[in-house]
């Protein structure tokens, strides 16, 4: 077994359970892209085995901080049946499911998400993709279903050293696949859409605004950076009179007003615009044009904290835009996925963003993953979804 050993002092955050071995912590050791290795303090102490990176900056990845742990298939196929089973615990109103998050399942770099019948796995890291195999039968054994699709396209595969990879591992079909979330239908095409082919992480927050726009009666709503419209399909739902919804790409929106017709809405009560989302709200403010209800739900900003400053000046423009146009006591609900940026800086984004405005405001909920993407005690970076949602003062 090949052997990481650390610089003095750099076992620290293994000892707190930290999955991530940096490259500069590393003294000497190596391995083969995906080998387990075994890690050890500067003392020789063993701290984990982990799945070695030749390439990443992130040079290994833990398995196990056991020390009698093997790392085989046994292994794997236990941690894909508990991962599984502890999604059937958190009470998910959907048929579209996360059933594997990365780390906090303890698979570092794999995601799995479910779609009906249908399995979609993105392999990430250089340990997951050297037991693809393995871990793909497992996933199907576990869940008794027969297709999994790979979408392994994410850049962050080029950080491992690993090309990027798409479509069937299991079974074949078709890749167009409609699932039901809180008694809505949504659509998505596996093989195309962002991510796995769906934003599911958003899942419970669509329904809380819906249920906003439901008691509070908000009548004219906006949803920015839309995607395919599950929030528009959501205020809808709320009966909201109209909704206004922008992104900047033409196959989503067309997507997005199918979702509306598809869920049984008329479709004047919706209309949706190709264009920039920074651009539309301004012309919106000299338009004179204002919301009850606003959704800030935009792409990743700022994907490690390196990119934070720059992020948080696109963030705070956005914001600040978005509180100018909301009706006192109107609703924002805004967003970042960025792992660069901390819930802690978020909420000091906004409220700078409301200061600029003129705009003051009650936090009344913070917003996350919904629980099928955890966020666990040891690895908090699992916690890259943040939101607040935010009433404008009532005038």
């Amino acid at each position: 077994m090949k052997t990481l050993r650390l610089h003095p002092g750099k076992e620290r955050s293994l000892l707190r359970r930290h999955p991530w071995i940096f490259e500069s912590a590393i003294a000497k050791g190596g391995g083969d892209s995906g080998e387990t290795v075994r890690v050890e303090s500067h003392e020789g102490q063993f701290l984990a085995w982990a799945a070695f990176s030749p390439t990443s900056r992130i040079r290994a990845r833990v398995w196990s901080f056991d020390e009698a742990q093997r790392i085989d298939a046994s292994f794997l196929i236990a941690i894909c049946r508990r991962s599984i089973c502890a999604r059937g615990r958190f009470g998910i109103e959907s048929d579209g499911v996360r059933l594997v998050h990365g780390e906090s399942d303890g698979l570092p770099g794999l995601i799995v998400d479910r779609y009906g019948d249908t399995l979609v796995a993105q392999f990430t890291s250089a340990g997951t993709e050297r037991w693809k195999d393995v871990i793909a039968d497992a996933l199907l054994q576990e869940t008794g279903l027969a297709r999994l699709y790979e979408r392994s396209d994410a850049s962050v595969r080029a950080l491992e050293g690993l090309e990027p990879a798409t479509g069937w591992l299991r079974g074949e079909g078709e890749t167009g696949l409609t699932i039901r979330e809180h008694g809505w239908r949504l659509t998505l095409d596996i093989a195309e859409g962002h991510k796995t082919g769906f934003y599911l992480d958003q899942r419970d927050s669509r329904k809380r605004f819906a249920d906003a726009t439901q008691r509070l009666g908000f009548q004219r709503v906006l949803n920015c950076y839309c995607y395919t419209g599950g929030f528009t399909v959501a205020a809808l739902s709320g009966g909201a009179g109209h909704v206004t919804s922008i992104d900047s790409s033409g196959p989503a929106l067309e997507r997005a007003g199918a979702h509306v017709a598809l869920n049984g809405f008329e479709a004047g009560r919706a209309d949706f615009l190709d264009a920039d989302v920074n651009a539309s709200l301004r012309q919106f403010l000299k338009e004179g044009r204002t919301f009850d209800a606003i959704v800030l739900d935009p792409p990743k900003f700022a994907p490690t904290a390196a990119h934070a400053d720059r992020a948080a000046r696109a963030y705070k423009d956005i914001n600040r835009l978005a509180l100018q146009l909301l009706e006192p006591g109107g609703m924002l609900y805004t967003f970042s996925c960025s792992g660069g940026i901390s819930a802690d800086l978020f909420h000091k984004i906004v409220a700078s963003a409301g200061a600029d405005a003129g705009v003051d405001g009650f936090i009344l909920e913070r917003l996350g993953g919904a629980p099928d993407h955890p966020m666990t005690l040891e690895f908090p970076e699992g916690e890259y979804l943040k939101g607040l949602a935010v009433m404008r003062k009532p005038a």
